[in-house]
């Protein structure tokens, strides 16, 4: 914004500030926009119409008020007996008689590194969320909260807490008390970002990714829609997208992402779990290979592999190869430590699916150890706590699914399957794959049971499945 010089004064409009020589004169801010306005049009007349809108704006104001304003600055710029700077124009207005000179603004470096604040913060912000890493998550709320104080009116510092409180939700998700006000703060600025710039398109992804996080999986699909159709090469988007969708619809979008960013482990992920949902093991493991090699590939790559063992070793058992399994759970677990934001959750599946397969093998005691094992990262695992019940665990009941005692929100297809093992494990193969097949019927469309086919405890095979594989075959298309 410029600066400019009349005589011994000099406006600074960017700072607000009116001196003469050394000394600061204090004046009103809609006095001092009255007087940039007549000042930018020097020797022409400026109508009182253009003067309130420069000053007031939106805000309803009489003739006075510009009249005070006028009263104020003469005063304040008339010198010993030198005639008015502000000359009144009947019916038509004011006219600034003085000369004035526009001065080059010259920004401090002080000036310079608080307007670029926020944006760096956003970038490191971004860049520690990006890790997946719990220490990321905490370290990127700290970014935003600087930045969003810098810029309460930045949609993308928004954006950066959206997704920071979302991920803060996703650390407790597996917990018997998850983060829900996390949530909906992220859901709050979420929606500020989208109102603040409606075509931002990293608000819509946002946007959608807190929503399907809240069960809202049809207005999550239509936000992210929105965001590719905004920005159809942002791979994020279309990551998200894959997330959120099902079918075909995940597939298209998991193969835009890996054309955009060829190698993502997560999109090799997400495509994997429509053919396992589509009983295709074969193509199932050929993309978690590929995201498993990706990922030797580059040594140094921000991603992270977590899940793809793990999905990897339950197809190796689904087809009885369980040297295989063990050792892809056995990399997975090795990940553990490496602080991934989902690698608590996915390890406690892992030690299920050790716990299932010793259980196959008769051995209940070893069973009964990774049942633990799972417990103990995911207190109110509802398969392993089942398993570790079935394999003489002291008594241990497993937990109430789905009812009001039960904290986590959990799908139809959830508790069904739940329900189905310790039919299974009670020998009620039947009734089992009849609960299944009732509740995939009365879900809605989505990815509910995908994981059906190599559930390890229920060992998915015979007729009394037929039906409920049918079914999720179908969902998948």
């Amino acid at each position: 914004m410029p600066r400019f010089r009349f005589g011994d004064f000099e406006l600074d409009t960017a700072a607000g500030r009116l001196t003469r020589g050394a000394e600061s004169l204090a004046m009103p801010a809609r006095h001092l926009d009255v007087l940039a306005a007549l000042i930018a049009r020097a020797g022409q007349v400026v109508s009182k119409d253009a003067l309130v809108e420069a000053a007031w704006r939106d805000v309803a104001v009489t003739d006075n008020s510009l009249e005070q304003a006028i009263s104020s600055l003469r005063r304040a710029l008339t010198t010993h007996d030198d005639p008015p700077l502000i000359q009144t124009v009947p019916r038509q207005g004011y006219r600034f008689t003085g000369s004035v000179e526009r001065l080059a603004s010259r920004a401090s470096d002080d000036t310079l590194d608080a307007l670029v604040a926020p944006f760096r913060a956003f970038v490191e912000g971004r860049a520690a969320l990006e890790s997946l890493s719990t220490d990321g998550v905490i370290a990127a709320a700290r970014a935003f909260d600087l930045a969003l104080a810098a810029s309460p009116e930045n949609p993308a510092a928004h954006v950066g807490m959206a997704t920071a409180n979302a991920m803060r939700f996703e650390m407790t998700r597996a917990d018997p008390a998850p983060a829900l006000d996390s949530l909906a703060a992220a859901a709050n600025h979420a929606r500020e970002a989208c109102r603040l710039d409606p075509n931002y398109g990293e608000g819509w992804a946002t946007l959608g990714f807190v929503l399907d996080r809240t069960g809202a999986s049809v207005a999550a699909a239509a936000a992210l829609t929105r965001a590719v159709s905004l920005e159809p090469d942002n791979w994020r988007h279309q990551l998200r997208l894959a997330a959120v969708s099902w079918g075909e619809a995940r597939l298209r979008a998991a193969r835009r992402t890996l054309v955009l960013l060829p190698g993502c482990p997560l999109a090799h992920w997400l495509a994997a779990t429509v053919y396992v949902a589509r009983q295709a093991p074969d193509e199932a493991e050929r993309e978690l290979g590929e995201g498993a090699r990706a990922l030797t590939r580059a040594a140094d790559s921000r991603f992270s592999g977590v899940a793809l063992d793990w999905l990897l070793g339950l197809l190796c058992l689904a087809r009885g190869d369980e040297a295989g399994a063990q050792r892809h759970f056995d990399h997975e677990l090795e990940a553990e430590a490496g602080g991934h934001l989902y690698a608590r959750e996915c390890c406690a599946n892992v030690w299920y699916a050790i716990g299932a397969m010793r259980w196959r093998r008769g051995d209940r005691a070893q069973a009964r150890e990774a049942f633990a094992q799972a417990l103990r990262r995911v207190e109110r695992h509802p398969l392993a706590s089942i398993g570790w019940a079935a394999a003489g665990s002291d008594g241990l009941q497993p937990p109430t699914l789905g009812g009001s005692e039960d904290p986590q929100p959990r799908t139809i297809a959830d508790v069904a399957i739940a329900r189905a093992v310790a039919l299974t494990l009670g020998g009620r193969r039947v009734e089992a794959g009849r609960l299944v097949d009732d509740a995939l019927a009365a879900s809605p469309p989505g990815n509910a049971a995908w994981v059906l086919p190599v559930e390890p405890l229920l060992a998915v095979e015979g007729p009394e499945w037929d039906a409920a594989l049918a079914r999720l075959r179908s969902r998948a298309a």
